[in-house]
């Protein structure tokens, strides 16, 4: 199992920290740093059976400010999310065949 990671948000270190009271085995992604390639995004939105909008942390002032009223095609939003990691929502528990956003932390109960 991997933790998609963001060690600055809150919910992010609340879902370590609930995975780890679990005795949940995991590896940590902390994709801030290392990034996430477009194939793996696919990947991503196909176990989490989401568009790459519904992705995007709507909220981010970035994305309100440069993107929020232009229409953009799928390849683009997945690019988007690539190249700007923070709009990702977080955090992504991801197994061998799915993912579920771990918002909130229950949501992760359905990986174990």
């Amino acid at each position: 199992m991997k933790i998609y990671h963001n060690p600055r948000c809150r919910k992010s270190r609340e879902a370590v920290q609930y995975l780890t009271e679990k005795h949940v085995l995991f590896e940590i992604v902390e994709y801030m740093q290392e990034g996430i390639s477009e194939n793996k995004m696919k990947i991503l939105l196909n176990k989490l059976n989401i568009s790459a909008l519904e992705l995007i942390r709507k909220n981010e002032k970035i994305w309100k400010e440069k993107f929020k009223e232009k229409i953009l095609a799928e390849s683009q939003i997945i690019n988007l999310l690539c190249t700007e990691p923070k709009l990702m929502e977080r955090p992504i528990i991801e197994s061998k065949n799915r993912a579920v956003i771990g918002r909130p932390k229950e949501n992760i109960d359905i990986m174990l």
